[in-house]
């Protein structure tokens, strides 16, 4: 009996430690299966990000085609040329980087606002120049008399009018310059390790943009941790086809002035050490993005 005693005891203890393993290697198995999850979502959404940047170079080349076609000046046309050429000479180096690459990302971002604020000089030049082009034909039009040939260019001029209406939209984007994210402790000051953080400082400027609609803009920022979870979500918003949860949103005033924002995202957890992201969206875009990181 007490060998029959002991059997029983060994092999109840031996279940009962099969039965602790299996709840650990279960509960690791789903602890692995979010974090690949959440990888292959921040995956996307950088390959996201990446082909939205793809596609307005290649929108941006194709508007300098159209703008080539309703002008006959030379010099011009040859600075248009050139402007063609380097927006398509991103356009491949964009597409030979990685969307993985952060540093290279980053830098044809900042070369895309500059492709874009040329394009817009472009296009105030050329809807100058067009609007002096028909004061020239109104006015040969009421001297001559000819009724039909005035006819063909008022059709010609409203093609044009919508060429350039397509153009202006897509310059009317907005940009945010000097994004900065900051982390703050309870009084305020700059925290220096994780454990201090009560607070997050998103700051930047949105930049002076003539050809953009004025009014209210709803911001939104996104805070991602280094486990690419978003800080302290309140909140979902629209983005290419997809919902994406929010740190916080802020209307702004927009003037089509220079406008500085600054946003608070209060932390009540605690964070780990790693790199934070900060992305910044409005109308539908992101139209700026930073880091910042933590040894401890």
């Amino acid at each position: 009996m007490k060998t029959t005693t002991k059997i029983i005891i060994i092999v109840a203890v031996a279940l009962a430690l099969l039965a602790v393993a299996a709840y650990f290697i279960v509960d690791l198995n789903n602890e692995l299966q979010k974090q690949k999850e959440d990888n292959e979502k921040y995956i996307q959404l950088a390959e996201m990000d990446k082909k939205e940047m793809e596609n307005e170079y290649a929108r941006f080349a194709m508007q300098y085609d159209e703008m080539k076609r309703t002008i006959k000046n030379d010099s011009l046309l040859q600075r248009l040329n050139e402007e063609q050429n380097r927006a398509n000479a991103l356009l491949a180096e964009l597409k030979r980087v990685k969307s993985n690459d952060a540093a290279e990302i980053a830098r044809l971002k900042k070369e895309l606002a500059t492709v874009r604020e040329v394009l817009r000089s472009y296009i105030l030049q050329v809807d100058s120049l067009n609007r002096l082009n028909q004061s020239l034909r109104d006015e040969n039009m009421m001297v001559k008399q000819q009724y039909n040939s005035a006819t063909n260019q008022i059709s010609t001029l409203t093609e044009e009018k919508q060429n350039l209406s397509k153009t202006v939209a897509i310059a009317a984007q907005l940009d945010a310059t000097g994004v900065a994210l900051q982390a703050q402790n309870k009084k305020g000051k700059q925290a220096k390790k994780t454990k201090d953080i009560t607070r997050f400082v998103a700051s930047f400027r949105i930049s002076r943009n003539v050809t953009a609609k004025t009014g209210e803009r709803r911001i939104y920022v996104r805070i991602l941790k280094p486990t690419n979870d978003v800080v302290s979500q309140s909140g979902t918003f629209s983005y290419e086809n997809t919902s994406l949860g929010y740190s916080a949103v802020k209307v702004v005033e927009y003037s089509g002035e220079e406008t500085p924002v600054t946003m608070y995202v209060n932390v009540s957890e605690m964070l780990s050490a790693g790199t934070y992201k900060l992305f910044v969206f409005a109308d539908g875009a992101m139209i700026g993005s930073s880091m910042l990181s933590f040894e401890k």
